[in-house]
């Protein structure tokens, strides 16, 4: 079992940046991939950023361009760099890792992006 705990969200003006982190702990030898799913109200929840264990990532189309994610394996953590935000991106920013068949979830890191 894994537990993921995020921090780093708030409250910025469209345009600027805000970096996001996430920490695992428990049974951290078996982590895959990792990433980050986030969710609007009245939306559904969307994928954000992937990063494997060798640190090949994947993002949606959504913020191809304007976000990034990292992998730090000795640190058991993992980081989205959010640029050029915008108003749209508004929503709860959960955690997400893939460990012995199952998804695992964080409580979520609320980033409010105002216009």
């Amino acid at each position: 079992q894994v537990q993921l705990v995020e921090s780093g969200g708030g409250s910025v003006q469209a345009g600027g940046s805000l970096r996001i982190s996430c920490v695992a702990s428990g049974s951290v030898e078996e982590l895959r991939d990792m990433g980050w799913f986030r969710q609007a109200p009245g939306k559904e929840r969307e994928m954000v950023a992937l990063v494997s264990p060798s640190g090949g990532y994947n993002l949606g189309n959504s913020v191809r361009g304007r976000f990034s994610i990292s992998r730090d394996n000795a640190k058991n953590t993992i980081y989205l760099q959010m640029n050029s935000l915008r108003h749209e991106d508004t929503a709860m920013y959960y955690c997400w890792a893939y460990l012995s068949g199952r998804d695992n979830w964080g409580q979520g890191t609320q980033v409010t992006v105002s216009s």
